[in-house]
């Protein structure tokens, strides 16, 4: 296993989280307009520093990981996403990776995550990934509907920290 797998898209470079993306990735977390339907709350500066750590970590341990949008113009992050090994306390436990993406306010609407999406599904389905989880806030709706049009179906509700969770489940094409 090793470090993170680069992907290149149309508009973007997907790359492994490094130590330097801490400021624009705990910038990013700071904003409403992302975490509220991600945890309700901002994360702070040490959180978004381990879950940075956590991120190359996955890589080694397992041969998969998250990956960091980059514009591919000038390098600007976009956001964070891919497969994630978290150990949640949800019952019962979700039992294979976990996918998630996050984008900064002003990569929302803009096809980021489909486009990164549709390249990172291609290399778990090559990689044989079996299949893949993600958990949705029911009332993010527009995460819901990119899951659905990648691929993914709803399977469960289940609650994590008090609160309703959709998972949602997509098996290698």
């Amino acid at each position: 296993m090793g470090p993170a797998a680069i992907i290149e898209t149309e508009r973007m470079t997907l790359t492994g989280h490094r130590t330097d993306d801490l400021d624009a990735l705990a910038a990013m977390w700071a904003d409403p307009a992302v975490y509220t339907m991600i945890g309700g709350k901002p994360r702070p500066r040490e959180e978004v520093w381990i879950r940075l750590l956590r991120s190359i970590g996955t890589w080694t341990a397992f041969g998969y990981g998250a990956w960091v949008l980059r514009d591919r113009g000038d390098g600007t992050i976009l956001g964070e996403i891919g497969l994630i090994e978290a150990k949640r306390e949800i019952a019962p436990p979700l039992d294979a990776p976990e996918m998630g993406w996050t984008l900064t306010r002003d990569a929302q609407g803009q096809g980021y995550a489909h486009e990164a999406l549709a390249v990172i599904l291609d290399w778990t389905d090559a990689h044989d990934i079996a299949r893949t989880l993600c958990i949705i806030d029911p009332g993010n709706a527009s995460s819901i509907r990119l899951a659905m049009r990648v691929g993914y179906r709803a399977i469960d509700e289940r609650t994590y920290h008090g609160s309703l969770i959709g998972v949602y489940e997509r098996g290698r094409a």
